[in-house]
């Protein structure tokens, strides 16, 4: 039964993080990005840490030793990759960086495959060839608001990062999904407020921390809980595939908000993004 559910798992993951680019835009007029990263994470933390303290006792395999090492690197990527990402968003329209974010399936099948030995099937080989032509088209491409620009160069490191912070999430799948969101949000939050402090970044107001508070708790908190659910049975490269359904709930919901239609090239990257991610995910 456990083992059906994590398709539906991955997808439901996939469907809250989509919120996250569209909303965060918004939310960035008043919020600088380091900051914003950090509240993001910190609702993520905070969330999960009270959904934990209103369960029943839990079953679930509480972390180890064994398991610091990529506790360590899932925080310590997971401070940089929505960094980058907020970065990014302030530099280019919500409706591409959604759609770059595709770019993490290309990331998390190459280190899964290289570096955790995971099996790559050719289909998902030649998923990754388009996604990277389509990503490349949104970043070269010298036309409206999707030319070449450091904002893509920004969401696509964000992408590296978040490709390496899924193995190390891969890692440890077999602990407790809520005690492993506990320790990124707070871990990743907190590390994110004081690299935005030092840096010289101020406290938004409270209306604006309270909303990306929210907005961490659904689209990161949650997500993040049902994807290391789907992560035990479908593995990194795999659950990786479907959450790739994200971008384009983000892109429908960045037109829809913002009600910017974006020139050709960007139309020719999503048909081909669309056909790598449905070879990604069949």
């Amino acid at each position: 039964m456990i083992k059906r559910l994590a398709v539906p798992w991955a997808v439901l993951a996939a469907a809250l993080y989509a919120l996250s680019a569209p909303f965060s835009k918004l939310l960035l007029n008043d919020i600088a990005p380091t900051m914003m990263a950090a509240f993001l994470y910190l609702g993520a933390g905070t969330g999960m840490a009270v959904m934990g303290m209103l369960r029943k006792e839990s079953k679930e395999k509480k972390l180890t030793g064994k398991d610091l090492p990529f506790a360590v690197g899932m925080v310590l990527l997971d401070i940089a990759a929505p960094v980058c990402l907020m970065t990014g968003l302030t530099m280019t329209t919500a409706a591409n960086a959604s759609l770059l974010n595709n770019f993490e399936i290309v990331t998390t099948t190459l280190i899964a495959a290289f570096i955790f030995r995971e099996k790559v099937p050719g289909k998902l080989v030649l998923a990754i060839i388009l996604i990277t032509i389509s990503s490349m088209i949104l970043s070269f491409e010298d036309a409206s608001s999707l030319d070449f620009s450091l904002g893509s160069v920004f969401v696509l490191l964000a992408c590296v990062c978040w490709g390496f912070e899924n193995n190390c999430t891969r890692a440890m799948s077999a602990g407790d999904p809520l005690e492993i969101v506990v320790i990124k949000g707070f871990g990743s939050g907190f590390g994110s407020l004081v690299i935005a402090l030092v840096s010289g970044e101020s406290f938004p107001p409270l209306r604006t921390i309270v909303l990306a508070l929210i907005l961490g708790f659904i689209a990161y908190g949650l997500s993040i809980f049902f994807y290391v659910h789907a992560q035990r049975n479908l593995g990194a490269a795999r659950t990786s595939a479907y959450y790739a359904i994200a971008p384009f709930i983000g892109v429908f919901l960045s037109l829809i908000i913002f009600r910017e239609i974006p020139g050709y090239p960007f139309w020719i990257a999503l048909m081909i993004m669309a056909a790598g991610t449905y070879l990604a995910s069949v």
